[in-house]
């Protein structure tokens, strides 16, 4: 049974700079988020100078977490699906065909027979076992793919290309997960090594090959020869069209914006609101799209002191002008968040009235709450302040000033949002150890499963959700092979979630990628990741 999502369910938004050319003298941009040169043929050679904000930590696709790893990870890495970003319909790539049991507990996937693993080794279906086996045993080191994961019970070879993936119960959002890097088939030879060690890089079979990883610098991708088995959404069916890519950190958003202005850079990462006037100066493109899964919210530990008090999440929530933070702190097509889940996110539940902006109201609840004003307008209750801490780390544009304008809100209905920045490292171990009040988190995934890795209380469960009928909803959606009823599912989980405010939405998650005059057919897959395979680059 192959299954696809409804057409409507999958929204993307494109943002072109500039009234005349954008990426050349001929440049359009697509309807699919991509920008060629109409009059010109693609031309094969040359490196892309790639600037992104953060450092992955790692350089195994499987292990990454942060946004930036994205951009590279998804290029060294082949799936055994793709998902068309314009309808969500699930697309062969290294498997060719799928059968989905009636319960939706076993996938048995056809794989096409001439894809090889850099060190030529073949990709079959024992490769893709062992992906699966050795990926679960990870643990929190890859908890996304663990998610995607959860149930496994093993994979059968059932011959040379064919394999079956159990579970132990149904697992409907499983071939969607299967399109994503963090599900990405990596070479036997890479598997066998210890986590830390893939973490200094791994063989795979995609369309560039890892060359170097350098901590604190970014890292060098070369064009795999050979690779003749592209995803059909590319136009590109041969080796890449780029010899090479740079993916280089700098987190300073003015520097990076002033690098491809200067042509040191052919392409930027995390374009801020202030940099798109610059942007469109110079002729640039800026190729925008809204991710799917939960935006940016202020995750809480549910069971924290002071902020497991509804009374003050729901305070904080009303007190947040999401309108403004959209319109003054993000490029344009950034929306404010109406759900727990993104708009471009499978069965979205326009919950806006909630999550609208009433400081009056916020004042309030926490009046009817016992938290009375003291002396500096900073309640008090039983003795204590109200303080909430809030843990954050720069792996987004905007974070800090995000969090800042937040923090101004709360401050006005007598809450201290007390901002702590943390390095990736650190901020990673915060989440893990629980050492926060409010974290501030997003999780890109154009599926609404992505609900029940983040807030099942019988799953990871990093924000210390307590057990209700929630997790039965939960896993009710994962089981449900039907979409629409599955779609029902889910919106009632975004109620409960939403009610309860498990986490506060914020803004929706938009990726912003500015691209030079000089570079063509740059685009977005459904999970907002870079497509490096068509692009090229004038002489």
């Amino acid at each position: 049974m192959k299954s696809s999502y409804p057409r409507s369910f999958i929204t993307t938004a494109m943002v072109a700079l500039g009234l005349v050319a954008t990426l050349g003298a001929c440049s359009t941009e697509d309807s699919d988020g991509s920008s060629t040169a109409g009059a010109t043929a693609p031309r094969k050679g040359g490196s892309l100078a790639f600037a992104v904000l953060s450092d992955p930590g790692c350089a195994d696709p499987q292990q990454v977490t942060s946004l930036d790893a994205g951009y590279w990870a998804r290029q060294i890495v082949d799936s055994l699906t793709e998902q068309d970003p314009e309808n969500g319909e699930i697309l062969p790539w290294l498997a060719t065909a799928w059968e989905t049991s009636a319960d939706a507990t076993a996938f048995t996937f056809t794989l096409r027979t001439d894809a090889t693993f850099s060190d030529g080794s073949k990709v079959d279906a024992e490769a893709v076992k062992k992906n699966f086996d050795t990926l679960v045993d990870l643990g929190a080191r890859a908890a996304t793919g663990v998610g995607y994961l959860r149930g496994y019970q093993g994979s059968d070879v059932l011959d040379d290309n064919r394999v079956r993936v159990r579970f132990e119960a149904p697992n409907a959002q499983f071939l969607q997960a299967t399109s994503t890097f963090q599900l990405g088939i990596v070479a036997p030879a890479s598997l066998a090594r210890t986590a830390d060690q893939r973490c200094a890089g791994v063989i795979a079979s995609g369309p560039f090959v890892l060359e170097r990883y350098a901590e604190g610098e970014g890292v060098d991708l070369a064009r795999r020869s050979g690779y003749a088995w592209a995803s059909q959404l590319w136009d590109n069916k041969g080796e890449a069209h780029l010899e090479s890519a740079r993916f280089r950190i700098v987190s300073e958003s003015s520097v990076r914006t002033g690098g491809l202005q200067s042509g040191e850079f052919d392409a930027i990462a995390g374009v801020s609101a202030q940099d798109v006037t610059l942007l469109e100066s110079s002729g640039a493109a800026l190729v925008v799209k809204t991710n799917g899964g939960i935006g940016f919210q202020l995750a809480a530990r549910n069971d924290a002191p002071i902020i497991s008090d509804l009374a003050v999440r729901k305070a904080l929530s009303l007190a947040i002008d999401r309108q403004q933070i959209a319109s003054v702190n993000y490029v344009p097509g950034t929306k404010a968040a109406t759900s727990i889940l993104s708009s471009a996110t499978p069965a979205h539940e326009d919950l806006g009235q909630q999550l609208r902006h009433a400081p009056q109201e916020a004042q309030q609840v926490l009046d009817a709450a016992g938290w009375i004003a003291g002396s500096d307008g900073i309640r008090v209750k039983d003795g204590k302040r109200l303080v909430v801490r809030a843990v954050w780390t720069n792996g987004a544009v905007g974070n800090k000033t995000l969090l800042e304008l937040v923090q101004q809100y709360a401050k006005a209905v007598g809450i201290d949002l007390t901002l702590v920045e943390q390095d990736q490292a650190t901020f990673v171990e915060s989440l893990g150890s629980g050492a926060f009040d409010v974290i501030l988190t997003t999780v890109t995934r154009a599926d609404g499963d992505v609900l029940r890795s983040t807030f099942s209380s019988k799953l990871n469960n990093q924000f210390h959700v307590p057990a209700t009928s929630l997790d039965a909803t939960l896993d009710e959606q994962a089981a449900e092979p039907d979409p629409a009823k599955r779609a029902e599912l889910l919106a009632a989980a975004q109620r409960e979630i939403v009610d309860k405010l498990y986490g506060i939405p914020l803004v929706e998650l938009t990726t912003a990628v500015g691209a030079s005059v000089k570079l063509h057919g740059v685009s977005l897959d459904a999970s907002s990741r870079l497509r490096l395979h068509d692009v090229w680059k004038d002489q």
